[in-house]
């Protein structure tokens, strides 16, 4: 099947799950954060709605998609990087399971449906807005990593409100910001219920955090065995291999 690739885009694969996907290093590629989260969060097998907000390049929904029969939908405000992921869904032929919509985090809950959703999963900007004030980083790649257009406090916010009750929300971001998104989480009736912290390798500190909550759950958190992505030879776990591969 051809494929319109612009400017440096190019299709790289998506080898444990057999799916390509348009990326480019000037308007964005996925971060292992992206494949961690997908693979740390709950998913229905059979049936359901799962939201995923902030999808840059739909490369989420494409990894969920290899998990489940539910119907996903990926929200981008981006209108480069949500055409990027459309053409991505198209060219693994995935139009009938996955639709990207290009909208606002902040308001897409009034278009999707309050509470009509069973996951949602989100990848939002670790960044404070005044640390991009960087004048050589691109303004796609800007608002995708800073919170120039959306804080943490709007993205669980949103989750929550797209969320029926007992439905499941998971989150990738940094450990520095625990706190903060598990003030977030609660004050939003998304109680945290599984953490799960990413170290670079052994003895360092942690670099990523994973959590999920439960809307109206009850409080019962429980904190996973740490994850490792590199071994002392500097490759990568059998874990972490498992999951960019499909490697045992």
């Amino acid at each position: 099947m051809e494929i319109d690739l612009q400017d440096d885009e190019r299709l790289d694969y998506l080898l444990a799950e057999d799916l390509r996907i348009i990326q480019s290093p000037s308007v964005f590629s996925f971060s292992l954060d992206a494949v961690l989260l997908a693979k740390f969060t709950y998913v229905p097998i059979k049936q359901g709605s799962i939201v995923d907000l902030c999808s840059g390049n739909g490369v989420i929904p494409l990894f969920l998609s290899a998990r489940t029969k539910a119907k996903i939908t990926g929200v981008e405000l981006q209108q480069r990087l949500a055409d990027m992921a459309n053409r991505s869904v198209d060219y693994n032929q995935l139009n009938e399971q996955i639709t990207i919509v290009e909208g606002d985090v902040k308001t897409i809950p009034k278009d999707l449906g309050i509470e009509k959703h069973d996951v949602v999963t989100c990848n939002p900007p670790y960044f404070p807005a005044h640390e991009a004030s960087n004048k050589n980083l691109k303004e796609h790649l800007a608002i995708a990593r800073h919170e120039l257009h959306l804080t943490l406090d709007e993205a669980v916010q949103s989750a929550s409100q797209l969320l029926k009750q007992g439905g499941k929300a998971a989150f990738v971001h940094r450990p520095g910001r625990l706190l903060d998104i598990v003030t977030a989480m609660r004050a939003n009736r998304l109680e945290p219920k599984r953490i799960r912290f990413v170290y670079p390798k052994e003895g360092k500190e942690a670099n990523t955090l994973l959590i999920e909550g439960i809307k109206d759950g009850k409080p019962d958190l429980k904190i996973l065995p740490p994850l490792y992505v590199y071994d002392e030879k500097g490759e990568y776990t059998e874990e972490v291999r498992e999951m960019l591969y499909g490697e045992n």
